[in-house]
């Protein structure tokens, strides 16, 4: 079983695709320049307790402002961090807290009835623009303007693997893996508006879950967006291992919050 320390590792290998790290005494920042307003591309990461929170307020402002881009801090340990966050709002920071559900799956393959008008590819160069058609279309993923650019980094990389869902032949689902030391983390789990309530996902995460069972990882692991969509996963044999209490600090633009519809 994972620790919290092995959980933010897999969760900083798997923005490293998308942007690039700067490892600190205190954690890490990530910056993606052609990508400014993709926020898991763009902030502080803070993973251990800050001594003087103004010097490195300071240090990561400076380095994002000089670069047009919004500072952002997700901060780990919360509980530990007051005075990280009261220092940030003294600097007019907005800030949020966020639970984040981590969760497993329990490793059982359970049989499942094929539907004939349900078939499910892996995403090539063929079926490229229909993959990217869905993933745009998600709001909570960043729309058209982030998902562009992230979904064809996310697809030629060479620790991920993403999948097609067709009903009756029509793209409508996609999702990926990211294979990280011996561990998968599914993510991009996503279906067009009109095709939600079929079951579709549910499909999805069954092939899915038999993929990776027959590539021999040893854990598959979803870290839901918020409480709702733990509900679904909960569903198809994921249990929820660990729930982050982080805090999100930004000097500018949307809250997390915001960004997913809440």
């Amino acid at each position: 079983m994972m620790n919290l320390k092995d959980v933010i590792s897999l969760d900083s290998a798997f923005l490293e695709i998308n942007a690039k790290r700067i490892d600190t005494s205190w954690g890490a920042i990530f910056h993606n320049e052609s990508q400014v307003n993709y926020y898991d591309a763009n902030h502080a990461h803070v993973s251990t307790v800050i001594d003087n929170p103004q010097l490195v307020i300071d240090e990561v402002t400076n380095f994002f402002t000089s670069r047009k881009i919004i500072p952002r801090f997700y901060i780990y340990d919360l509980d530990a961090q007051q005075e990280l966050v009261d220092r940030l709002k003294w600097n007019q920071f907005g800030f949020e807290e966020l639970i984040s559900p981590v969760q497993l799956w329990d490793q059982k393959v359970l049989e499942k009835e094929t539907r004939k008008e349900i078939t499910i590819e892996l995403v090539t160069e063929a079926n490229y623009s229909e993959a990217l058609h869905i993933e745009c279309s998600i709001k909570e993923f960043g729309g058209q303007a982030v998902r562009e650019k992230a979904f064809e980094v996310e697809f030629n990389h060479p620790s991920i693997i993403y999948y097609l869902l067709r009903y009756d032949g029509i793209a409508c689902a996609t999702a990926c893996i990211f294979i990280h030391d011996h561990q998968a983390r599914m993510e991009s789990v996503a279906t067009l508006a009109e095709y939600r309530g079929r079951g579709l996902i549910g499909d999805l995460i069954h092939h899915i879950q038999a993929e990776v069972a027959k590539k021999g990882i040893e854990n598959l692991w979803v870290f839901p967006i918020n409480e709702k969509i733990e509900k679904v996963y909960q569903k198809y044999g994921f249990k929820t291992v660990l729930k982050l209490k982080m805090g999100h600090a930004f000097l500018g633009g949307r809250s997390i919050k915001e960004i997913q519809g809440y």
